[in-house]
């Protein structure tokens, strides 16, 4: 991510430095969340999950998807058709690679998780994908954050 970018964006709520987004992160989940890398196709943990529950931030724990809003598009990552809250993550233009795409970053730390498409015909509310990276995700099943409140 360019230094350029990041200051038409809002501060992110946790600001580390490379150093220790490093020491918190797997090389592989790095490169996805800090350096805008993607996972390959058909690989992730959580590209056919059907669990119910909760999807946060690898990095910093924010809640960002619900398994409500999770469908099965077939492309290869998780795709889920509405975030969990409409600030849970910031949309900006992204021009790589050729061609124009939407990036979906982690509101709370500004993580890269992945990109929304519009208008592909998916049968859902919205008509959006969010094509989210499994190893930016984290999955806490509904039964699990249940019994953790409770004790």
């Amino acid at each position: 991510m360019s230094s350029d970018a990041d200051t038409s964006l809002p501060a992110p709520k946790i600001r580390l430095t490379p150093q220790e987004w490093r020491g918190r992160l797997s090389p592989q989940e790095y490169a996805v969340l800090r350096e805008a890398g993607t996972e390959r196709a058909f690989t992730g943990e959580y590209t056919d999950t059907e669990t119910t529950g909760v999807y946060a931030c690898r990095a910093c724990g924010a809640e960002l998807f619900r398994s409500a809003e999770k469908f099965p598009s077939h492309c290869g990552w998780p795709s889920f058709f509405d975030p969990a809250d409409s600030d849970a993550v910031i949309l900006r233009s992204d021009d790589s690679l050729g061609m124009r795409r939407v990036e979906v970053l982690c509101a709370h730390c500004h993580s890269h998780l992945g990109h929304v498409f519009e208008g592909e015909g998916y049968p859902t509310p919205t008509d959006k994908r969010y094509c989210i990276n499994s190893i930016a995700l984290r999955l806490h099943p509904s039964d699990t954050r249940t019994r953790e409140a409770d004790a």
